[in-house]
């Protein structure tokens, strides 16, 4: 493989690109040759930038080949294992014929070629890239320092990107349909209310810095320490989840006290108040 072609993969790809059998130059082949990779984890490919891409292909052509390996189902046709979206754009440009590497990989080398490509995306939704970077743990042994010199990411931004995959699937649903941003996502990590939250987010359209502010004000709330009866405590998590607002119950011996909620503004004043009207 010559000197340019490795340069214009990614750092990943580069390295794995070495260690598998590999023809030492370019080759074009026919679009009806080739076949999309069977084990491509990318779900969705964004439609504004495949037809910039497409824009872009019409006007230069396919200046950095893809990756193919021969077909193990049809001895005609090449799979693709990195490129996909090229694939897709040089389809859409009308082209007949796009440069390609043939390299030879099994099912679980192929799947790690898509996966390393996917998460060196720019435009990677962040789940994706989390969960992209949770399979090459997994499945191929890899630890957060080698996904972290692979990429060509900090340590750090590997490990944080991970612990996004630990916010509840409700949350996670909401990254991926773009309703709240990766800014929003970073700042529900490790909140036990982070499904309410996100609720908020969408409902007041918080910006990211009105959220931080938002979840200061619970954190505040929570860190005040009381000697509490833990079944008092349990029930005043309970209703604060219920209804969202931070709730202190106070409970003496004789089993008389208080209960009370902790608004910030009006509008959860008034929705105490409606909550109160509407059951009594």
């Amino acid at each position: 493989m010559n000197s340019k072609i490795k340069k214009g993969l990614g750092r990943g790809l580069s390295s794995l690109i070495g260690e598998t059998k590999v023809e030492t130059k370019t080759n074009k082949l026919s679009l009806s040759e080739i076949v999309p990779n069977r084990f491509q984890p990318r779900k969705n490919f964004d439609e504004e930038n495949l037809n910039d891409l497409t824009k872009s292909i019409k006007e230069r052509g396919v200046i950095q080949p893809i990756i193919v390996r021969k077909s193990s189902s049809d001895d005609s046709k090449f799979e693709i294992i990195a490129g996909e979206r090229r694939w897709l754009a040089a389809r859409k440009a009308g082209l007949h014929e796009i440069p390609v590497v043939v390299t030879q990989a099994d099912d679980l080398k192929s799947l790690e070629f898509a996966i390393v490509e996917n998460v060196q995306r720019h435009d990677l939704n962040p789940l994706e890239e989390a969960q992209g970077y949770k399979r090459l743990i997994d499945e191929f042994s890899y630890d957060q320092e080698k996904v972290s010199k692979f990429i060509g990411k900090s340590r750090s931004y590997i490990t944080n990107s991970l612990r996004l995959l630990n916010l509840p699937n409700e949350v996670l649903k909401f990254v991926e349909e773009k309703k709240i941003s990766s800014g929003h996502a970073k700042i529900l990590v490790g909140l036990d209310n982070a499904l309410f939250v996100a609720n908020k987010i969408i409902e007041k359209k918080l910006s990211v810095r009105q959220a931080e502010n938002f979840v200061k004000i619970f954190k505040k709330k929570g860190s005040i320490s009381r000697n509490v009866d833990p079944n008092i405590k349990n029930l005043e998590e309970n209703v604060s989840k219920k209804i969202g607002l931070s709730v202190s119950i106070k409970n003496n011996k004789k089993n008389k006290g208080t209960i009370s909620f902790f608004y910030h503004d009006l509008d959860q004043l008034n929705k105490i108040i409606d909550i109160i009207k509407a059951n009594y």
